[in-house]
């Protein structure tokens, strides 16, 4: 049985994204965001509610100040009481997770969605995704990109303008291009 560019997608594996169905739901969640955009006047309750249509997980009361971008929405989860800033963009072709009392600045970056090294399955128009995990209590400041499959651990701090291509002990303070642990909070595993 031949799988689908979306079961592909969703999977971690080369799919092609120029698809009928990977279009009807970026369509889906385009429309999506052009009613959540229009939301900035409206209360943190009423954004809850529209999140809930889209993401796969909303906790308790989570707030994202439009405006704010995604590809799908359907792969993102958050935990209880997370705050996105203005102008976060979450490109979602795998699961992202931000845990409970996470805060991130505006114009962050957060991105699934990868390419094949090899210059012949670019031709192809094949890409990939890799999940995204950020732990609980993270702090991570404006304009910070985080790339694909990296994972943050609970507790930890990345700075902003930094561009995170590695995974980030729980604790640690990251900072730079690419960002690197500048401090590690005593007791941090």
């Amino acid at each position: 049985m031949t799988r689908s560019p979306k079961d592909k997608m969703l999977a971690g594996e080369l799919y092609i994204a120029d698809d009928p169905e990977l279009a009807a739901d970026n369509r889906r969640a385009s429309e999506w965001m052009d009613r959540y955009n229009a939301t900035i006047m409206r209360s943190q309750a009423e954004r809850a509610t529209l999140m809930k249509e889209l993401f796969a997980r909303v906790g308790d009361n989570c707030n994202i100040r439009p405006p704010f971008y995604c590809d799908y929405g359907y792969n993102i989860s958050l935990g209880h009481d997370v705050f996105l800033n203005f102008g976060c963009c979450i490109l979602d072709v795998c699961s992202v997770t931000i845990g409970s009392l996470t805060q991130i600045g505006s114009n962050v970056q957060i991105l699934t969605p990868d390419h094949p090294r090899d210059p012949a399955l670019r031709r192809q128009m094949l890409e990939f995704g890799r999940p995204v995990a950020i732990g609980a209590n993270v702090w991570i400041g404006s304009g910070a990109i985080i790339l694909p499959g990296v994972t943050i651990g609970d507790d930890a701090i990345v700075g902003a303008g930094s561009v995170v291509t590695r995974d980030v002990p729980s604790g640690a303070t990251v900072a730079g291009n690419p960002a690197r642990v500048v401090t590690r909070r005593s007791g941090a595993t």
